[in-house]
This record gives C-alpha cells, structure tokens and sequence, in this order.
C-alpha cells in the first residue's frame, strides 16, 4: 500500500511544514529566496542556488520517480493515479486558500503534481492500448 503512495507529497509536506513554521521561519515565503549555495562560475559570473529552486528540482525529481512508476501496467497502478488526483486536489486548494501557499514555488509544484497526473494516465493508457493490441494479435 505505501507503494501507491505518490512521491510528489514530499515536495507538498515539506512545504507545509515550512509554512506552519515547524521548520524554518516562512515569513511570506522569503525564506524561498534563501541562498543556499553560491559558486564563481569560470567566467566570472556567480552561480546561486536559492532553496525555492532546490524545491522545484525535487518536485522535477519526484515526478521522473512516478512517470516511471506509470510505465506498470497492474491493478495498484489505479490507485497510485487515484492518490496522485488527490494530491493535485490538495495542491489546488492549499494554493486557492492558503496564504502561505501563494508563491511562485508553490504554484510549479502544483504544476508538476498536474503533469504527474495527466502524464500518469496517458502513459498508462497507452500502454495498456498496446498491451491489449498485442494480446488480441496472438
């Protein structure tokens, strides 16, 4: 069952504990803006990696983890599209009604948590298409 559990929910409760401030201190998502890392590139230019960006690449990450979940045609799959609606649902909401939640990071999380479920779906549908014309052909 904590398989079908979608890996795009880290990205929405590390968000929530930051805004109820049990990690970090929120302050109408400055702390977003936060450098975390700076390196003097070779021309010159500084490279700075703020923590809203580390956020949105871990959103990036989690959503490669469950597009290649996708790719498994079986009976959990379901669930696991059924449970990354709901997440996308609660993304929605918090972004609607929460303030905290108003945020350029917040609303490409959404995004990726929309692209997780749209591209759940078609790839599980298309293979489930080719799956079935291969069975029909034998």
């Amino acid at each position: 069952m904590l398989r079908n559990i979608p890996f795009t929910i880290v990205p929405l409760i590390v968000y929530n504990l930051v805004g109820i401030g049990l990690v970090g201190d929120h302050r109408n998502g400055a702390i977003w803006n936060e450098d975390i890392l700076t390196i003097s590139m070779v021309s010159g230019a500084p490279f700075t990696l703020e923590l809203g960006y580390l956020m949105v690449l871990a959103g990036l990450i989690f959503m490669f983890i469950e597009i290649v979940k996708a790719t498994h045609t079986s009976s959990p799959t379901i669930v696991d599209h059924a449970m990354s609606m709901v997440i996308f649902i609660i993304y929605l909401i918090e972004f609607i009604a929460v303030g905290y939640c108003a945020t350029s990071v917040f609303f490409i999380l959404m995004m990726i948590a929309l692209l997780d479920v749209v591209g759940g779906f078609t790839i599980t549908i298309r293979g489930s298409r080719r799956d079935f014309a291969y069975e029909r052909a034998e």
